[in-house]
């Protein structure tokens, strides 16, 4: 077995427990539909989420004085569809796009042959975006929606087995539980189908995210080139003077890519300095690697300025979307039962939970009301304006 087959096959292990769960419920819900003590049925996720639509714009019209776009369109995803999806969303340059799509469907498909083959056609690309393409994937179970270039996506599997397999877990007689499940199913559409048309709104700050994403990657690119080229005897010194874990030397593959995972920024750096200070600080190279590895701390100050984009645009998107959430669904008994029966939680716990974006929000909306979210949308913060809101209401002011 080559190198490149090993890596392939471990990508896909890591993917087992997920890909278990897909068939486990695929299962069950063949089950349940051979069944014929099972007679209930639910109202489709097309029909419901259709009836839905008109009332999620006025509500978000209502409470942001925003209007979410004439030309939102809704689609209902297959689960290899809706992994597919979930490629395009890791924005890429233009070069990598292909690519990027290519080992997407060859993981959705569990390809081996393919992943190890896109691997060794171009390592750069393939050390860079599997971790993506391995982290999108593997929150297909949990993923409701999503939303991406004027169309609002919703997991069609998920809707149409999660309600009859949380009915049928109860045991016959169905009946007496039907309303609370259908209800919750309800609540789980609306929540969804109200985040996914926030987002539809935020395309200033999605266009901001995708920019600086393309750019962070394209150094990454740069990066695991730079590593894949050391020299076996620099490579090697590198792992003695960081005391990484001892790869043989028969995989240099494995061995170059743990040291761009050890490298890459995002854990280097951040490891040891938090997002909400990326705006002050920068990483401190050790100048011992930078010697022996001359182009790093220029690849960590390329780096600095766009991930600081990322992670604001991304801030506040999750903020207003949770804010809003919160807001509009806070005494809708469809999201409550949602909330009990889906996700084991109740409204109080919801509401209790804090992020920087939602905190940030939440604040800017005391001082400006509904102007806010077009404000925010229009001019986002920066990362220093996200840990003081307070600079931000001053340039907002002005």
């Amino acid at each position: 077995m080559t190198e490149y087959n090993e890596f392939a096959e471990a990508l896909i292990d890591q993917l087992s427990v997920e890909i278990n769960e897909e068939k486990e419920n695929l299962d069950l819900a063949s089950k349940i539909d051979e069944d014929s003590s099972f007679n209930v049925t639910f109202e489709s996720l097309e029909d419901v989420s259709k009836e839905i639509f008109s009332w999620v714009k006025q509500k978000i019209n209502d409470f942001t004085g925003l209007t979410v776009p004439e030309n939102t369109k809704i689609e209902f995803l297959e689960l290899l569809e809706l992994k597919k999806l979930k490629g395009k969303r890791i924005f890429t340059t233009d070069i990598a796009r292909e690519f990027v799509d290519s080992l997407v469907d060859a993981m959705s498909k569990e390809d081996i042959g393919k992943i190890s083959s896109l691997m060794k056609q171009d390592t750069v690309k393939f050390l860079v975006y599997s971790t993506y393409a391995k982290n999108y994937i593997s929150k297909i179970s949990v993923t409701f929606g999503d939303y991406l270039e004027d169309t609002i996506y919703l997991n069609k599997l998920f809707f149409s087995i999660l309600p009859k397999i949380k009915l049928y877990s109860q045991g016959p007689p169905y009946e007496p539980g039907y309303e609370k499940i259908n209800s919750s199913y309800i609540g789980a559409i609306k929540m969804t189908m109200l985040e996914e048309s926030i987002h539809a709104i935020q395309r200033n700050l999605y266009k901001s995210n995708k920019k600086a994403v393309v750019k962070v990657n394209e150094i990454y690119e740069d990066l695991a080139k730079i590593i894949l080229d050391l020299d076996d005897v620099v490579l090697s010194k590198i792992f003695d003077y960081m005391n990484l874990e001892p790869v043989p030397d028969k995989f240099p593959i494995a061995k170059r890519a743990n040291l761009f995972f050890v490298l890459n920024p995002e854990s280097f750096i951040l490891g040891t300095l938090p997002p909400d200070q990326m705006a002050t600080k920068e990483g401190q190279i050790d100048t011992k690697l930078s010697e022996m590895i001359p182009q790093l701390s220029g690849v960590y100050r390329r780096w600095l300025k766009p991930r600081q984009q990322q992670y604001s645009a991304m801030t506040v998107i999750q903020g207003i979307a949770g804010f809003v959430i919160r807001n509009i669904l806070k005494d809708d008994p469809d999201f409550k039962n949602y909330l009990t029966v889906f996700k084991g939680t109740d409204l109080s716990s919801f509401q209790a939970q804090k992020n920087l974006g939602i905190k940030f929000t939440e604040t800017i909306y005391a001082k400006l009301g509904k102007e806010a979210f077009k404000k925010l949308i229009d001019e986002p913060p920066n990362t220093l304006e996200l840990k003081d809101s307070q600079l931000y209401l001053n340039r907002a002011s002005q």
